[in-house]
């Protein structure tokens, strides 16, 4: 599950930095970054 969580929040950071060079959509940008930064948590919260 810790693989699943990283990968999701290596595809939303990914996602978030494209989005933000290319096409600056506001506030959808933040959106992701912020779910990519709780996914990691999470997988720090479960690891412990």
């Amino acid at each position: 599950m810790r693989s699943l969580l990283y990968i999701i929040a290596v595809v939303l950071v990914i996602g978030w930095i494209f989005g933000f060079l290319v096409y600056s959509l506001g506030s959808l940008i933040h959106i992701l970054l912020i779910l990519a930064v709780i996914s990691i948590l999470l997988s720090l919260i479960k690891k412990s």
